[in-house]
């Protein structure tokens, strides 16, 4: 099956992993800087979106960009069924180094694999019953990495996207991106040691990406069914979940 559309929805933040290895060179300070552009509300976003990714009826689950483990650990926290496997990815060696350690633990249930969610050769057609991915869409080209969720997901796969989403109050959303914009700078020049790129790219993402509603319809462009998404933090962020048509097999 494939996707009825092949929008154009490209890179809010104008960010190419292949010519800057931002997230390679602050692997080790991003759970901080997570903690400090967010001022910790982060931890309430990966903590319902775990429990969201949790809850859905599958056996093997993609996480994509999984960063230093996360929302993967957070996920593990919570009633896993018996037979349920993960496949934890990310462009970047460093970050997966991170989540290696964090995740040793549970080597049983996750396999690490460096991956790219723009294309992602190595994961067969229709051969994974949910993908998740998390705080990435804003860097990458979101057009490509949602043809390739569709592509790897079984039908009656599901897809969970937790990203930077719009208040739907204007001037409050204004208010926000004026705080990001003059606190951003200043905190990630602070916690990465002056590496101003650390938060140049977040910074144009968040800006630019588009609307939880704009996204919702991207996400249907590519063929997605069931797409419905819900706002966190009046809209900071969104959690997007869809479904890919058909029925599971064995269902």
């Amino acid at each position: 099956m494939e996707p009825r559309s092949q929008s154009t929805a490209g890179n809010a933040a104008e960010f190419t992993w292949r010519h800057d290895d931002v997230f390679g060179r602050i692997a080790s300070h991003y759970d901080l800087l997570c903690d400090v552009f967010s001022l910790g509300i982060h931890r309430l976003w990966k903590r319902r979106v775990a429990r969201r990714i949790a809850s859905e009826d599958w056996a093997n689950l993609l996480d994509g960009a999984t960063g230093t483990g996360d929302i993967i650990l957070r996920v593990l926290a919570r009633q896993m069924a018996v037979g349920r496997s993960i496949v934890a990815s990310d462009v970047s060696p460093k970050m997966l180094a991170i989540a290696q350690r964090r995740l040793a633990a549970h080597k049983e249930t996750v396999k690490l694999e460096q991956l790219d969610a723009e294309a992602m050769p190595s994961v067969a057609d229709g051969s994974v019953d949910a993908y998740s991915i998390s705080l990435c869409l804003k860097i990458c080209n979101r057009g490509r990495v949602l043809d390739e969720a569709f592509r790897i997901l079984r039908p009656g796969g599901r897809l969970i996207i937790l990203e930077a989403s719009n208040i739907p109050w204007k001037p409050l959303h204004w208010a926000y991106l004026s705080y990001m914009s003059i606190c951003m700078p200043a905190l990630g020049w602070l916690a990465t040691g002056g590496d101003s790129s650390a938060y140049t790219y977040l910074l144009r993402g968040i800006r630019e990406f588009p609307t939880a509603e704009v996204l919702a319809v991207e996400i249907r462009e590519h063929g997605f069914d069931d797409v419905a998404f819900e706002r966190q933090s009046l809209g900071i962020v969104a959690i997007h979940t869809a479904r890919k048509p058909g029925a599971r097999r064995g269902a």
